[in-house]
């Protein structure tokens, strides 16, 4: 079972920083991710989607390749590229992977205007490595699947720079 995870920040650049963090420690293996969307809520409150993959794009460039094989066997490579294309570019605009899209846009509705969000699909996790490489890094959490025990030690993650910066310092 996953678990769904929305950070908010008061940045497009500070929630891809974190996203990047994220990636890096899926390459560690401490962490399997599904998916890791950054959302962003401009100043007329209108939300975009930065995904990890533009299947629109991927589905083009399958589709062309897949249209010049198959135009190559009708003798007209450059129409069956350009068809398949098109077609490849619908299906990737309509697939849906990973987190549903719709589902994020109306949960990013609760962003203030000119903020970001992170959304993360959790599958699997170590959580005390996680969560001691997250410390600090600062963010809401606005919204979390994990149970009581997991959020609040991530609140608490979240929120440790924030204590930090507050507190006076020491001489």
């Amino acid at each position: 079972m996953s678990d769904l995870v929305f950070i908010g920040f008061p940045t497009e650049e500070k929630a891809e920083e974190v996203r990047q963090k994220v990636l890096s420690l899926q390459r560690e293996y401490l962490i399997e991710l599904g998916d890791a969307v950054v959302v962003v809520k401009n100043q007329e409150g209108h939300v975009k989607l930065n995904q990890m993959v533009n299947l629109t794009a991927a589905g083009a460039a399958s589709g062309a390749l897949w249209g010049t094989l198959i135009g190559f066997i009708f003798l007209m490579p450059l129409v069956g590229a350009a068809f398949g294309a098109a077609s490849g570019a619908i299906g990737g605009k309509f697939t849906d992977v990973g987190i549903n899209d719709q589902f994020m846009k109306d949960a990013a509705s609760a962003l203030q205007p000119n903020t970001a969000g992170l959304f993360l699909l959790i599958r699997k996790m170590t959580t005390d490595k996680v969560l001691a490489d997250l410390k600090g890094i600062g963010g809401v959490l606005i919204q979390t699947s994990f149970d009581e025990t997991k959020e609040a030690a991530l609140r608490e993650a979240l929120a440790a720079v924030q204590t930090e910066a507050a507190a006076p310092p020491t001489t």
